[in-house]
């Protein structure tokens, strides 16, 4: 029996039709719907709690700060890291990637090191590696990945060595599926005294991870991606770290006394968290997790699995579509091309069906480059997809192909 199958009922948006055929929403891997209790979380902060955190003295502030940092206490929780010192709010994936690089990076590479990213980088994990190398006359190398969207561990291997100071690598493809090998790639990025980055933008809704047992430097997520608001994220970084690097901006909150000859910065997390914070976002993204653990990461990991099994034997079924992404390990993500379709025409068409996918580069241009693609199609599966919506999805790619063969 399966368990979700009635989860449907927890996102409102699903209830919908769109051009008068029920919504089959398997775009997850750029955002995902949000259940009521997400949604009435935002809305009871701002019907009964909007006031700013941690300055105020009277009732609103302090119901206020009490749900913004049982978030960070939830995220530990999540990930399993050390202590909530180690958990800083930021506006998504993007802004945690960027912190690292502008404060670790410019404190930590100089000319000569090197920095080594993998082939299947989305962009907010190429440009601020690029941006630090060209501030600090550092190398980035790029780990290559084979025609199944896997990386090649020999040549990543053959990397590494004394001037590498950082890896920064996805944990989930968003254009493949692809599960990387984190463990590996950590245990011997360490080995060469490298630090490591994991984007875990697209991973941390499909499956359970332990930052401790990972050993993983610094982790970073998007709340959007994981059934929570828009605007706000996660960077985990090991204390000793953080303890080290400079702040990456300036304002109030991330000080603990200022004058016009020198300030004193405030203690972690919050000497990274200046100026006032997405409050209802952090207090919504809590809900989200909630939501999550309510469910159980293993629960939801194997559900998905079977979407995308079955979905994989039905593209593989047809003759006419071609699979971009085969990797052995990967998760919630189906990328294809239909023979002589356009990807944006394909979505226009699977629109007015009621499906919603996503056409383009998925912002991982080198990817599209690497397969001979200008662009993919890209089905994504989460927790309230069904086989039934897969089955609607190649109704629709069928018809789709009959129309323009």
């Amino acid at each position: 029996m399966n368990p979700f199958i009635d989860i449907r009922n927890d996102f409102p948006i699903l209830k919908q039709q769109v051009y008068g055929k029920p919504l089959v929403y398997l775009d997850n891997a750029a955002t995902t719907q949000k259940p009521t209790t997400v949604i009435d979380a935002l809305c009871n902060y701002y019907r009964q709690d909007n006031a700013n955190v941690h300055r105020g003295v009277h009732a609103l502030s302090e119901r206020a700060t009490v749900n913004y940092e049982r978030t960070r206490d939830d995220l530990v929780g999540l990930i399993h890291a050390n202590n909530r010192r180690e958990i800083v709010f930021v506006r998504g994936a993007t802004e945690a990637i960027n912190l690292v690089a502008q404060s670790w990076g410019n404190a930590n590479v100089a000319a000569g090191d090197e920095i080594i990213i993998s082939a299947m980088e989305h962009h907010s994990n190429i440009v601020p590696w690029q941006w630090l190398c060209e501030r600090t006359g550092a190398t980035l190398k790029i780990a290559p990945m084979n025609a199944r969207g896997e990386l090649l561990m020999d040549q990543f291997d053959a990397m590494l060595h004394a001037r590498t100071r950082l890896v920064a690598v996805v944990h989930q493809s968003n254009a493949l599926g692809t599960i990387n090998p984190v463990a590996e790639i950590i245990q011997k990025s360490h080995a060469v005294g490298a630090k490591v980055l994991l984007d875990g933008a697209q991973a941390l809704a499909h499956m359970a991870v332990d930052v401790q047992a990972l050993d993983v430097d610094f982790y970073v997520t998007s709340a959007h991606k994981m059934y929570g608001p828009t605007g706000v994220g996660m960077l985990y970084a090991k204390e000793a770290l953080l303890e080290a690097m400079p702040p990456y901006q300036g304002g109030g909150d991330m000080i603990r006394t200022v004058s016009f000859e020198r300030s004193e910065y405030n203690d972690l997390p919050y000497k990274f968290e200046a100026g006032t914070p997405n409050i209802a976002g952090v207090i919504g993204f809590g809900a989200a997790l909630r939501y999550l653990q309510s469910l159980g990461m293993d629960a939801i990991a194997k559900h998905e699995q079977s979407l995308l099994a079955y979905a994989t034997d039905k593209a593989e079924s047809t003759g006419y579509i071609r699979l971009i992404g085969t990797a052995k390990n990967k998760a919630s993500v189906l990328s294809f091309a239909v023979n002589g379709v356009h990807p944006h025409d394909l979505g226009t068409i699977l629109d007015r069906d009621g499906v919603a996918i996503r056409a383009g580069h998925h912002c991982a241009m080198p990817v599209m480059k690497f397969f001979g693609v200008p662009a993919t199609a890209r089905a994504s599966f989460a927790v309230y997809n069904t086989k039934d919506d897969v089955d609607t999805l190649f109704v629709a790619i069928e018809q789709a192909y009959a129309m323009f063969s």
